[in-house]
């Protein structure tokens, strides 16, 4: 299936099968060799953009597939059950697309029909190098370039995808910021910027996501904002951390759940060499599954709630939305621990085991920091105070 394939409407559901399973198949092929080179999997990428996957999130009425949240969390999570790094390559990316067609006024025409036809892939550049991955402040500023432009100058440690992609999401001190808190979101092609890389990435897990540190900087025109100068904070709130929590926790989950599938297979398999009647195993396995019910339960939950509710950024919402990130990046890494210690040496800590638990339990690791967790249950405690009602959503 091409791009040209596509329906003008919306996808059925098997035009998105036939999408991820062609994503997926690129994905699992290249997995081992991403993991270990740190590259990043380009392949998957290009079958992203061949199928038209990239354009999920674009509205039909856009000519996009009119895909929902549902559709994103639920293929985030089946690419992350053969490759995590690919699930939250492709969710990292859907969430700059939902700012575009939430807030992107002008920009939407120019921008949506170059995702559907899979010429856009969108990086986002919000990480400062001072503090972290804090999404509401920024160390670098928006100037005037000439009466149509502003100049960006902007320094990130870590860009998901970065050197790979066709234009970025950045955020920075609008022009004529007058308060640290006056974030601007603007976009930039790749061509209007010179793009550096400013190090390597090397690190324990989710090593094909290939976020190495870019610096950017460049002149672009000033009507290439996202919303408003100075009302990133709006934009936050209401999309980049909700579909950021919940993208997250579906890829976490996703991969928990496929190193779960691996390891009953491989027991099914084997079942002469295990004692399937242990009540240990019975226990562990019970356990595995628990947590894992568990997420899947409170992501479901949390994205029906921010489908209907009046106020997304009413504290009840807000502590719900950050519970997600919270709960998955504990229980997902505890689910494959588990599972390590139940298939022992060989099948749970050996590189070269068809469980991958290896490679799964050093990608999960990277859940509690990403975005860290102290820093969340720090704001949580600030919106447990303001929630004088004590209400559940």
């Amino acid at each position: 299936m091409t791009v040209t394939d596509l329906p003008r409407t919306a996808w059925r559901p098997a035009d998105l099968e036939r999408a991820v399973s062609e994503v997926e198949a690129e994905a699992a092929r290249y997995a081992e060799v991403c993991d270990r080179e740190a590259r990043f999997p380009a392949e998957a990428l290009e079958a992203m953009r061949r199928t038209g996957l990239l354009g999920l999130l674009v509205p039909a009425e856009d000519g996009g597939p009119g895909g929902g949240t549902a559709d994103l969390l639920a293929v985030s999570s089946r690419l992350s059950r053969t490759c995590m790094s690919v699930g939250m390559i492709f969710t990292m990316h859907c969430q700059q697309v939902a700012a575009v067609v939430r807030d992107g006024g002008p920009l939407r025409e120019r921008l949506l029909p170059r995702i559907v036809r899979g010429e856009l892939y969108l990086a986002s550049v919000t990480t400062e190098a001072a503090g972290g991955g804090h999404l509401l402040s920024s160390g670098s500023q928006l100037t005037a370039g000439d009466d149509s432009t502003v100049r960006v100058d902007r320094f990130a440690p870590v860009v998901t995808g970065g050197s790979h992609a066709d234009g970025f999401l950045i955020t920075a001190l609008a022009p004529d910021a007058t308060s640290p808190s006056r974030l601007s979101l603007v976009y930039a092609d790749r061509d209007q910027l010179t793009v550096t890389v400013r190090g390597g990435w090397n690190p324990m897990g989710m090593r094909a996501t290939h976020s190495a540190p870019l610096h950017l900087a460049g002149e672009i025109p000033r009507d290439q904002v996202v919303g408003e100068h100075g009302a990133f904070r709006d934009i936050a709130v209401r999309t980049f951390a909700p579909l950021a929590h919940l993208g997250w926790a579906a890829c976490w989950q996703g991969a928990a759940d496929g190193a779960l599938q691996r390891v009953v297979t491989l027991l099914r398999a084997e079942r002469r060499r295990h004692d399937l009647d242990s009540p240990l195993l019975l226990a562990r396995l019970s356990r595995v599954r628990q947590r894992l019910d568990t997420v899947h339960a409170l992501i479901t939950h949390t994205a029906s709630v921010l489908a209907s509710a009046e106020d997304t950024t009413s504290p009840p919402v807000q502590l719900l939305v950050n519970a997600v990130k919270l709960t998955a990046s504990e229980l997902c890494p505890a689910a494959a621990d588990e599972l390590t210690d139940l298939m022992g040496m060989r099948h749970g800590y050996l590189k070269d085991s068809p469980t991958g638990l290896e490679r799964t339990l050093r990608d999960l690791r990277s859940a509690p920091l990403n975005y860290s967790n102290d820093r969340l249950h720090a704001a949580d405690g600030v919106l447990a105070l303001m929630d004088r009602e004590v209400r559940h959503v």
